[in-house]
């Protein structure tokens, strides 16, 4: 029987952006979560234009957090005419929110209601492992993995055509952004799969152009003046 993973706890900053009690960083940028998942990683990735037309298409996300990402995506999927048969979704989280911390978190983004309810309705007990969350009568496939990403990674089974990079600071959580991670999502990458992510740190910069994915500067997010993306070689 697989141990209980230690759970994160709600904790707002003062303007109100949570803040993660084990990294000390924020979930999200404080101009918005909805705002940044849409700039950053549906834009950065191409995003809705790539999946259209598609039977299926995957993503993977490094820190599934309050899911504000996953919530954004799957609202652009459904209200895109033209979208994937099938839209993917793998996250990781070493320390998953309980469901009530997420009703809470969620009421800030009110165009995410029914999707969140949703969700929530669904949400796994916090053991570690993955759960497994068909959707939208299946057209969404979430695979949650309750664990460590670095431990996790290497024994996922995936061809991804898109990575959201979006761990908390390499400063605080560098293991996130190593080396040894940055292969495995090359390993998981199918030819041309793309990334994106709000870090520009060299360190993040170099492990990914080592791990074969060619990267570049765009204009970041709100107060942050550059973002990364990149693409499988």
């Amino acid at each position: 029987m697989p141990a209980p993973l230690v759970s994160a706890r709600l904790t707002l900053a003062p303007d109100g952006t949570p803040v993660s009690e084990f990294y000390g960083d924020v979930y999200h940028s404080a101009a918005g979560g909805h705002a940044q998942a849409r700039h950053v990683f549906l834009a950065g990735n191409g995003l809705p234009a790539r999946w259209r037309d598609r039977e299926a298409f995957t993503l993977l996300e490094t820190g599934f957090g309050l899911g504000v990402n996953f919530l954004a995506t799957w609202l652009a999927w459904r209200d895109d005419p033209q979208r994937c048969r099938t839209l993917c979704f793998i996250s990781l989280e070493k320390h998953p929110f309980a469901a009530a911390d997420l009703a809470i978190a969620h009421a800030a983004w009110p165009e995410f209601a029914e999707l969140s309810a949703l969700l929530r309705a669904r949400w796994p007990t916090p053991v570690a492992g993955e759960h497994r969350i068909a959707l939208d009568g299946g057209g969404v496939d979430l695979r949650l993995v309750f664990a460590d990403a670095v431990d996790a990674l290497p024994g996922l089974d995936a061809a991804v055509d898109a990575f959201y990079l979006d761990g908390f600071s390499p400063a605080r959580n560098p293991d996130l952004w190593s080396l040894a991670l940055c292969r495995e999502l090359a390993r998981l990458a199918k030819p041309g799969a793309t990334l994106a992510t709000w870090s520009v740190a060299g360190g993040v910069r170099r492990a990914l152009g080592e791990a074969g994915f060619a990267v570049e500067k765009r204009p970041g997010f709100a107060g942050k003046r550059q973002m990364l993306a990149g693409r499988r070689a």
